[in-house]
């Protein structure tokens, strides 16, 4: 990206739910915006779809199908008159104030080649923006087990972004295990695959939802999304086992078979309950998400423990973050599902094209945050819409916990963290002998979260097994504090040095002359 191309009213970092939803708002409000997602082609995790240059997707695998159409022909639309400048394949590996004090600058990196425009991301031009949408989703939550490290286990996300973007199945008989509603749409994509879903696992009590009926009830779309899935199911008589972990997964060169086991409320596994499923090709685990925060934590937003335990960015209602000029939206304000992340993707969308433009939200007007217009504050139907599903997502994830005594079924030869091979016991260890109880000293002491992740995977499982107790907020966000939040090359990170001393030498210059 040339630099005189990289300057722009809004940037919209990620294009999924949130980040489409932000671009056509935006666009509308007359602003300039450029979008940048590590994935080849909008839609995200969501609306992970076939390539479009083989094939058109039909939406037969996805939910919302008709939303994330409208809102691709506005951001189509916007790539046509050339206000929308999109960067799909690339990741922002750093966000900072300019030294302007009034814009933004994003470092950009090439996540996969792009052969059309291999320099692009790379050039060492940061893209420099009047406000930041921050839309950078989320990720499956995973918990160690014993044999999770053989081939063939993978998350349940990976699982379905195999079978939405590239239409196969990554094995044909799946074992799905983890908690909550997630582990029923990914047993619906591998039936509609073709393959064969021996088991749903699912740890907590269906019961639990009984004292938040009627919360349940404000958002129907949600039951009839759970009955549909039950239909399907029933109609492929597959188990949907509650109350019920995998205790170990075994095999050789892969996965051969798993062990499961009934457990009681408070986590503990119940004698006689094992059953043990052979012949399994793939195992699939989730445990709920992680939102995707390191860059917000890198810029210094404000962040707060979310009813899963989560640790995620704040937001007002025009999902201002805590940093002037820097907007957040979807899943990295706590995981709620793709409806209210469009929602706040449209608000945000509207705030930061306003913001940019010099119209701001009528009460942060009133506060002294800018005069020159107005725009209309969140629609009452948005308001409600976000309300009832932070509601909604309050309920599930309070049904749905991280299931208690996780830590219990472990070994010590279990592997917490499979980059660097580091297992349980030599975290343990280190808490008791050299006092890293929280996931960055572990790391120091074990090299727990050292590798090509950082932490992505195994930063929940060490954090916990780190503490005593359960960990803080403050630890809990440690783990998500990285001054480059993504992997690069020398090369990008020398381009965006000689970028900067290039810039202050211009700056110099100019106030000498």
């Amino acid at each position: 990206m040339s630099t005189e191309q990289s300057r722009v009213d809004v940037l919209v970092i990620g294009a999924g739910p949130a980040g489409l939803a932000a671009v056509a708002e935006a666009l509308d409000a007359g602003a300039t915006v450029a979008c940048v997602d590590s994935n080849t082609q909008p839609g995200g995790q969501f609306w992970r779809h076939r390539p479009e240059n083989v094939v058109t997707d039909d939406g037969r695998l996805h939910h919302g199908w008709a939303t994330y159409r409208e809102l691709r022909s506005r951001f189509d639309a916007g790539l046509q008159d050339g206000r929308l400048t999109f960067l799909p394949s690339t990741a922002v590996w750093m966000v900072q104030t300019s030294s302007d004090g009034d814009t933004f600058d994003a470092h950009l990196t090439g996540a996969i080649e792009r052969p059309e425009a291999p320099d692009a991301a790379t050039s060492g031009a940061p893209i420099v923006a009047t406000t930041v949408v921050m839309a950078t989703g989320g990720y499956d939550r995973q918990l160690p087990v014993p044999g999770w490290d053989l081939p063939g286990v993978m998350a349940a996300g990976g699982i379905q972004a195999t079978i939405k973007g590239s239409g196969v199945l990554p094995g044909r008989r799946v074992l799905l295990a983890g908690t909550g509603p997630f582990l029923l749409p990914v047993a619906a994509n591998v039936l509609a695959a073709g393959g064969e879903v021996l088991a749903v696992c699912e740890a907590a009590s269906l019961t639990g939802w009984v004292p938040n009926a009627l919360t349940a009830s404000k958002v129907p779309s949600k039951g009839l999304e759970g009955v549909e899935y039950a239909k399907e199911l029933l109609k492929h008589r597959v188990p949907y086992l509650q109350r019920r972990v995998i205790t170990e997964i075994r095999g050789t060169d892969g996965v051969e078979s798993v062990v499961t086991a009934k457990v009681d409320a408070s986590g503990n596994v119940l004698p006689g309950t094992e059953r043990v499923f052979v012949d399994v090709d793939i195992v699939g685990l989730g445990y709920g998400f992680t939102p995707q925060i390191e860059l917000g934590v890198q810029l210094g937003l404000t962040t707060r423990t979310d009813v899963d335990d989560s640790v995620v960015l704040t937001a007002d209602r025009h999902q201002s973050s805590s940093q002037d000029g820097v907007f957040v939206a979807g899943e990295i304000t706590g995981v709620g599902g793709w409806l209210l992340s469009v929602t706040e993707g449209h608000v945000a969308g509207r705030a930061a094209a306003a913001k940019a433009l010099g119209t701001v939200p009528d009460d942060a007007a009133a506060a002294g945050h800018g005069t020159s217009g107005m725009v209309a504050s969140p629609t009452k139907a948005e308001a409600r819409t976000i309300r009832r599903h932070r509601d909604f997502a309050a309920a599930m994830h309070t049904t749905h916990p991280v299931p208690p005594k996780w830590e219990d079924r472990l070994t010590d030869q279990t592997l917490v963290c499979r980059c660097e091979e580091v297992p349980a016991g030599d975290i343990l260890a280190a808490k008791d002998e050299a006092l890293a109880q929280d996931a960055r000293a572990s790391k120091q002491v074990t090299r727990a979260g050292m590798g090509w992740c950082q932490g992505r995977m195994c930063g929940f499982a060490t954090a916990c097994l780190a503490a005593s107790g359960a960990p803080t907020r403050e630890q809990m966000e440690a783990t998500s504090k990285r001054p480059v939040s993504t992997p690069v090359t020398l090369a990008t990170l020398i381009a965006g040095a000689e970028t900067e001393t290039s810039e202050e030498t211009s700056t110099k210059s100019n106030e000498g002359a």
